[in-house]
């Protein structure tokens, strides 16, 4: 029996597949993500986040995903967690704090089911 062709547009639920069109979507979040970098774009968008929105061209969805500090939006939003990881440095949001909101857990939550993993 042969196996059937490989769908990279398929439903995996609770996953974002990020693509060319994803790509395309994100391109000014990815942009504006990339360019904290620089520690004088850091300092830049904290001082004005909203300013920082219209420069870089984020659409409403981007820009709500950004004052939400939602990662799983921002990637729904076309974002890809390459980049994202800039965001999320300027808020010291650990990798623990961005799994727990993608387990819809608190951050102590999450926290406490990578220690019983562990053991």
């Amino acid at each position: 029996m042969a196996a059937e062709p490989f769908d990279q547009h398929a439903d995996i639920p609770g996953t974002t597949i990020f693509d060319g069109r994803q790509a395309m979507k994100g391109y000014a979040l990815n942009k504006m993500c990339y360019s904290f970098n620089s520690a004088e774009n850091r300092a830049e968008y904290l001082r004005d986040p909203e300013a920082y929105f219209v420069k870089y061209g984020l659409n409403e969805e981007q820009r709500q995903a950004c004052r939400d500090k939602n990662v799983l939006a921002m990637i729904a939003a076309g974002g890809n967690i390459y980049y994202l990881a800039k965001f999320a440095g300027i808020y010291k949001l650990s990798v623990q704090d961005v799994g727990a909101q993608q387990t819809g857990m608190t951050t102590e939550q999450f926290k406490e089911k990578l220690k019983r993993a562990g053991d």
